[in-house]
């Protein structure tokens, strides 16, 4: 199905207040442009056909080989009049996903990021982690929304592996997702703010190598 996405990129970015943020107010946006890109891409039950985010305008993702060369998932950059999206085709196909998800917020927050973290730390690479886990939030959102989860909990699939099968993503994830909404626990501060990363990514300019693209990718069931 080809969507029609002239402007859900601009669309997420205007929900952006241009100031500086708390981690906390940044999960808040992060989440909510979430919900609204699985709106905007017709999603409504699991799992979450990321196959989609290839289809928004001057985005491009591909699946390099041997990625794990430079120690690296994915990355995401701007180049020749659109966005380069690389994931790592070593990767299982649900940290893919993952990868994919976490890179697009990147994206969505790069006119903003210099306003929008520049409270969280003064140091610059404490900074830099709290911006990973947030693009984490962000595609623990995406791909795990809060509400098909208390869904799916509420039709008593409670099991985590068969959470993560529903859902298409890790069971590390799902753990991580349960924990962050409290889901199936006592809700108290401590489970609403726990955060999780579940891996580390990095910014570097692609390395040259083999690539395939999309649609080729997600024909080869790698997204």
């Amino acid at each position: 199905m080809k969507v029609q996405t002239t402007s859900i990129i601009r669309q997420l970015r205007a929900l952006v207040p241009v100031r500086p943020l708390t981690e906390r107010e940044a999960k808040s946006l992060a989440e909510r442009q979430a919900i609204i890109l699985l709106e905007l891409l017709g999603q409504h039950r699991p799992a979450v056909d990321v196959g989609l985010i290839a289809e928004l305008p001057r985005i491009e993702v591909r699946v390099e080989l041997n990625l794990h060369k430079g120690g690296i998932s994915g990355f995401s950059q701007w180049s020749q009049g659109r966005w380069l999206i690389v994931v790592n085709r070593s990767d299982s196909t649900t940290r893919r996903r993952f990868t994919l998800s976490h890179e697009l917020k990147h994206i969505l927050d790069h006119p903003f990021a210099k306003v929008l973290y520049s409270n969280l730390s003064d140091a610059e690479a404490e900074r830099e982690r709290i911006i990973e886990r947030i693009c984490d939030y962000f595609a623990g959102c995406l791909l795990v929304p809060r509400n098909w989860l208390k869904q799916a909990w509420a039709n008593g699939i409670q099991d985590r592996a068969a959470l993560a099968a529903l859902f298409n993503v890790s069971e590390a994830a799902i753990s991580v997702r349960l924990q962050q909404t409290g889901i199936g626990e006592p809700r108290t501060a401590h489970h609403r703010e726990l955060s999780q990363p579940i891996s580390s990514y990095f910014r570097k300019e692609s390395t040259g190598q083999t690539f395939i693209t999309y649609p080729q990718a997600a024909q080869g069931g790698i997204l």
